[in-house]
């Protein structure tokens, strides 16, 4: 197998059912030890029982894989940093994260109370941060890391009903975007996955017929891809049904209109000309929007335009 894990380490977030336990099996099937970590909570986010974690680990361990069971809710740091160790104490390193835990706490953003969008944010978003915190610095060290973000097209495209959920999912594409280019030189390199599965927290969505076909085990093969040794870096891929893509966010060509009075009217106006999509780009970093602007504003100059 190309993709091997033999003598690599791997910790998955919400492995208890679901993507993260299809995600633990697949990695322990193709030789990695794993960290299995699960709350057992509530697709809510209620409650917790170590008992998820633990059966994983028992299926992994009667296929002849090594594994070991964590309950820390990856919004305690602390926890999420005794998580990290648990690992390097029981293995000695560690080189993928599968950052996968999530709850849901939908409804429509006028009628969505703060305190739920605060811990949609919390466990998403604020568990990948703690997750990647924790062993920046051992991947560092070891110069090497795989880290491997699960965003969601809600994040990327909208879903209604799920505005903290979407901003959750679309933070970790800016979380990606920028801890792949600051773990570039030490070969850590952070993708995000944007699954399309039925699980319990999505399988009332699904249509009968088409349960199976979007089973949790048709995302793995991009999770295994994102995290191995061959992996890219900053890329967004979609699963579902055995279908992947890449989404991106482009920089469409612009037009350089100059400024004064004029400008907001003109903007108006041409407004369908900035927005289109012929030559759009994807930046090497955020510093491209600005010498898009840069290369404008000079070529405007020479055409008279201040």
């Amino acid at each position: 197998m190309s993709l091997d894990f033999h003598g690599r380490v791997a910790i998955v977030t919400g492995a208890g059912g679901g993507l993260g336990r299809q995600h633990a099996l697949a990695l322990a099937a193709r030789g990695a030890r794993v960290l299995v970590n699960d709350l057992g909570a509530g697709v809510d986010g209620s409650g917790g029982s170590a008992t998820a974690a633990q059966r994983v680990v028992d299926e992994i361990r009667a296929a002849g894989g090594e594994a070991a069971a964590n309950g820390a809710s990856v919004t305690d740091f602390p926890a999420v940093q005794a998580m990290v160790q648990q690992a390097v104490d029981t293995w000695g390193r560690v080189d993928v994260l599968v950052s996968n835990a999530g709850i849901l706490r939908d409804k429509s953003f006028a009628k969505m109370d703060l305190a739920d969008f605060r811990l949609v944010l919390d466990v998403h978003l604020m568990g990948a941060v703690h997750c990647c915190k924790a062993l920046w610095p051992v991947m560092t060290q070891q110069k090497y890391g795989r880290v491997v973000l699960t965003t969601s097209s809600s994040g990327l495209y909208g879903n209604f009903g799920q505005a903290n959920y979407g901003a959750a999912k679309m933070a970790l594409v800016g979380l990606m975007q920028t801890l792949a280019i600051e773990g570039m030189k030490h070969d850590i390199r952070v993708n995000c996955l944007a699954p399309t599965a039925a699980t319990r927290m999505t399988e009332a969505l699904f249509p009968p017929d088409m349960l199976e076909a979007f089973g949790p085990e048709a995302v793995v093969p991009a999770m295994l891809v994102l995290a191995g040794v061959d992996a890219p870096t900053r890329t967004t891929l979609c699963a579902g049904a055995g279908t992947f893509a890449a989404a991106h966010v482009t920089l469409t060509q612009g037009l350089h209109l100059g400024s004064g009075p004029q400008v907001p009217e003109t903007l108006q106006a041409r407004l369908d000309a900035v927005r289109d999509r012929s030559g759009e780009t994807v930046p090497e970093s955020g510093a491209g929007q600005g010498a898009n602007e840069m290369r404008l504003a000079r070529a405007g100059r020479g055409q008279g335009i201040a």
